[in-house]
């Protein structure tokens, strides 16, 4: 899964796609490299970021979404809006990709099950100004587990399908520091989850801080060890900045692997 940010204040590529045609040459050069999914967001979710009008965040995205789906690219839309997700899946967008596992709006579960579109459900604790508060875990990997078991639960509940559900535990959400290493080494327990599993760490905090990195575009080294370590952990989807880098570390690892 590739990212495309269209936002000025995404923590690693917040501005850097100026003009739709920018955004279509760096999709397009994703796809050639091995990207089976670009997901497209409109809303910085660091920490700390200021929330933006879902009209705001429809204004950045949807002229893309139109575009990547009219060559022919499975696009995700990275929103916890209702409205933008039904915009951008009239757009062309395939897959919803909600940071708060639709607990933001009421109105996302029930609109998303009556379009059966697939969703990926991440782990998160109350918003992107107040999570880094709520970070207190006395064993992670369950813990996280449960609570994304609890809003599967509820989505199926909505009426959405098991085989359209996909969980994500959330790094750096919530999560600081060292506890993005315990969770990384304790997926188990959201792995037996049964549902196919997406892991996004590209150029994060952790990343910098265990490398000694500070600037998140030089972090495509730590990226990929990172991302190598997922999937030993079970992760199936990527999200990831660098495709290319990515997919080659995958295709020589996972030869070596077999």
């Amino acid at each position: 899964m590739g990212i495309l940010n269209l936002t000025p204040d995404s923590f690693s590529d917040g501005g850097q796609w100026s003009s739709l045609g920018t955004v279509v040459e760096a999709a397009r050069a994703m796809l050639e490299a091995g990207a089976d999914i670009l997901d497209i967001g409109g809303e910085s979710t660091r920490p700390g970021a200021a929330r933006v009008s879902p009209e705001v965040e429809q204004t950045r995205i949807l002229p893309a979404i139109r575009a990547l789906a009219e060559m022919g690219a499975v696009v995700s839309v990275d929103t916890r809006n209702a409205a933008t997700m039904a915009q951008a899946l009239d757009a062309g967008a395939r897959i919803v990709n909600d940071v708060t596992a639709l607990t933001h709006d009421p109105g996302s579960a029930p609109f998303l099950a009556a379009r059966g579109t697939p969703v990926v459900l991440m782990h998160m604790r109350g918003t992107p100004g107040t999570m880094n508060s709520l970070n207190r875990y006395a064993g992670i990997g369950p813990e996280v587990a449960a609570e994304l078991s609890a809003q599967v639960t509820a989505a199926m509940a909505a009426g959405i399908a098991g085989p359209a559900i996909a969980v994500d535990p959330g790094i750096g959400f919530a999560k600081v520091g060292p506890q993005n290493v315990a969770l990384l080494r304790d997926l188990g327990p959201l792995r037996a989850l049964g549902f196919p599993m997406l892991v996004g760490l590209s150029r994060k905090g952790f990343i910098g801080a265990l490398s000694g990195e500070p600037v998140p575009a030089r972090r495509v080294g730590g990226s990929i060890a990172g991302a190598l370590f997922a999937l030993t952990q079970g992760a199936q989807i990527l999200r990831v900045h660098d495709v290319a880098e990515t997919v080659q570390a995958m295709r020589v690892w996972q030869a070596l692997a077999r």
